[in-house]
């Protein structure tokens, strides 16, 4: 069974996707690739209590990591893929790097393409942050959720990087 609930956030409302108990999908409005909302899917606001909270802490930001269950395994995309999306979640928070230097994490250099079409197909956004991985020239390409939404993801969490580091230093000096 696939069950669903619905999140609005400052970038729109997310389409939050469960099989079991484990969060298997969060896509954003116009996502490339999002999966339809079947008539046989079941709305299950509990279900989603923990990924509700987690995702609402992040656009609150006061949360930098998340800790809730997932679905693994071949049912969610190839063994390259996973691999890919294994490396994403090792990108701190704020922080940014390359297709290329994610093919190099993931043992294939030379394979940018490859890790831009995997990382494409990221069936969870915002959890596995797929949005911190930028062209080389510094270009903000290839997200499914479109630049704008990767753009304000990008500035969102440098806001709360800096907000956290003056309150670090208030701190400090008072």
């Amino acid at each position: 069974m696939t069950f669903f609930s619905t999140l609005s956030t400052p970038i729109g409302r997310l389409l939050l996707v469960a099989r079991g108990d484990a969060l298997s999908g969060i896509y954003m409005e116009d996502h490339a690739g999002a999966p339809l909302n079947d008539a046989g899917w079941i709305q299950d606001e509990a279900r989603f209590r923990r990924a509700r909270a987690q995702l609402t802490e992040y656009f609150d930001g006061a949360r930098t990591s998340f800790d809730m269950p997932v679905a693994r395994g071949r049912d969610l995309g190839t063994p390259f893929q996973r691999r890919v999306w294994s490396a994403l979640q090792a990108i701190p928070f704020a922080e940014t790097i390359t297709y290329g230097e994610l093919a190099r994490r993931v043992g294939s250099p030379g394979a940018a393409r490859a890790v831009g079409r995997a990382n494409a197909t990221n069936p969870l956004s915002i959890v596995v942050p797929c949005h911190r991985v930028i062209g080389a020239d510094g270009s903000l390409t290839g997200y499914a959720g479109g630049e704008e939404r990767k753009r304000w993801l990008l500035e969102h969490e440098r806001r709360v990087i800096a907000r956290g580091a003056r309150r670090v230093v208030a701190l400090a000096v008072g």
